[in-house]
């Protein structure tokens, strides 16, 4: 269920773009957090409850992502839109989440459960499949292309972070993540729908 941030006053921050809301968000502004968070919380609820049989996984995706955003808000570094920042986080927090719910059903067939074979069988074989593909090229990445974008997408680490822990400069770390995501979208262009 969605959660109203009350006790702020938000009619001035209705108004504000995007990119406004981040730097805002960056100097520590709460109002900027609230707004964000009445104007994509739909969105992205909408897509992960798409993609996970669980509204309440997908409640706790969508969550996850906000609190995420609210912890990293001073070392915060959106290169692209807020929008595509927050896409791709739904997809990956949503990709943990079918990983999640995987290993439970491993363990539960472990335990001699029985399983059931219907059409969500196939869509976890699809999605296994996916996802052996998606970290084929991954791996087939330059090995400072990889480290960067394993950095970023499955750490976490702002670029600016990453910048500072491999001793190169920011705009390298993105060209890294351009070449990346690049390479990654051609090869797999069945997740570009899922990114959009």
């Amino acid at each position: 269920m969605k959660i109203t941030i009350i006790g702020i006053d938000m009619t001035a921050y209705k108004t504000f773009s995007d990119i406004a809301l981040v730097a805002a968000l960056k100097q520590d502004d709460k109002s900027a957090f609230a707004e964000i968070y009445e104007r994509y919380w739909d969105k992205l609820f909408s897509v992960a409850a798409h993609k996970l049989e669980q509204l309440e996984d997908a409640e706790e995706v969508v969550q996850n992502i906000f609190i995420s955003l609210w912890n990293r808000r001073l070392s915060l570094n959106i290169t692209g839109s807020l929008n595509s920042y927050l896409a791709v986080s739904a997809k990956y927090r949503v990709i943990k989440m079918l990983e999640k719910q995987l290993n439970q059903k491993k363990y539960a067939d472990s335990l001699g459960k029985e399983r059931l074979l219907d059409d969500s069988t196939q869509e976890w074989l699809e999605f296994m499949e996916l996802k052996g593909q998606l970290e084929q090229l991954i791996t087939g990445l330059p090995e400072k292309c990889q480290l960067v974008y394993r950095l970023s997408r499955e750490q976490g680490f702002s670029q600016k972070e990453i910048a500072g822990q491999l001793g190169i400069s920011e705009k390298t770390v993105e060209a890294h993540l351009g070449k990346a995501i690049k390479t990654i979208r051609t090869g797999l262009n069945v997740f570009v729908a899922f990114l959009l």
